[in-house]
């Protein structure tokens, strides 16, 4: 298995949301009103001179659903490049 973590813009909270499922998931965790800085877009930190948060989600996958939602992904960090999206996969070792 493996771990995705999606981080975004909160804007994109719905065509992030719905693209994950077109891509057959079923299960996340998101996290909202995170703040951060990346190297991307500007930063995000819900103040007056930085406004704006964004999401993060968590997706445990199978190995073979890995594939499909990274190209989903990848569609669309290429139609929304201000939305920040930022995707990091690493592997599970154990789920309880």
């Amino acid at each position: 298995m493996k771990m995705v973590l999606i981080a975004y813009c909160e804007a994109a909270d719905y065509e992030i949301i719905e693209a994950i499922k077109e891509a057959g998931i079923k299960g996340y965790t998101k996290f909202t009103e995170v703040l951060g800085e990346g190297t991307e877009t500007q930063p995000r930190l819900g103040t007056q001179c930085w406004p704006g948060k964004n999401n993060f989600l968590a997706i445990a996958v199978e190995e073979k659903e890995l594939n499909p939602l990274i190209s989903t992904i990848k569609k669309l960090k290429q139609r929304h490049p201000k939305a920040g999206i930022k995707v990091f996969v690493t592997p599970i070792d154990e789920v309880i």
